[in-house]
């Protein structure tokens, strides 16, 4: 093969990368306008409590943390996590449960290029207790399912690191989604939406 070959492969090369840069970029755009259109009306705080919970998947919880709330499409609001003890978010919530799990709109792309903390950029508090899921019950196998599917790599983690389940009893929420303060939003209102 000649230098002419070699630029040619190059170039192919070059165009290639660039195709699959550019379909991935169009492949998140076109995630964040359809999340974007699905966002709820800002006038309903608990639609919009439950779409940040069902559409996020991470957030912070003393710590950043990733969470579920059920399998696409059938979330009970209810976050779950998947905490080895190791890390000091579960060992101390096992000494002081009370704890909070904050997210953000932002990282699902719907806020386009507004500041995260605008109000229109909408963030939910669920503060509560953080508690140990009996691995016997089939309330584990529900948490199991939701956030293996939703963080594939967890079933990977190592088994020395004695992993558990744990979930957020929520007591409280605090929604800000646009002008004019947080949302008034009970528990029950949250947990029972209107369908």
């Amino acid at each position: 093969m000649g230098r002419g070959s070699k630029a040619i492969d190059s170039n192919r090369l070059q165009l290639f990368i660039f195709f699959i840069v550019f379909t991935a970029e169009a492949l998140v755009t076109a995630k964040a306008r359809l999340l974007y259109q699905t966002k709820p009306n800002p006038a309903d705080a608990v639609a919009t409590a439950r779409w940040l919970v069902s559409h996020n998947s991470w957030g912070v919880l003393r710590n950043v943390v990733s969470f579920s709330d059920g399998l696409p499409g059938g979330g009970r609001g209810i976050p779950y996590f998947y905490l080895t003890a190791l890390d000091p978010t579960p060992r101390n919530a096992l000494k002081d449960a009370r704890s909070s799990l904050t997210i953000s709109e932002f990282p699902i792309g719907s806020c386009g290029r507004t500041d995260p903390e605008n109000p229109t950029c909408a963030k939910l508090t669920l503060t509560g207790k953080l508690k140990l899921v009996d691995i016997k019950s089939k309330e584990a196998e529900f948490a199991k399912n939701a956030l293996f599917s939703k963080h594939a790599e967890m079933k990977g983690w190592p088994n020395d690191h004695n992993f558990q389940f744990f979930k957020l009893d929520i007591e409280n929420l605090f929604l800000i989604d646009w002008f004019g303060g947080p949302k008034p939003l009970t528990v029950a209102q949250y947990l029972k939406p209107r369908m």
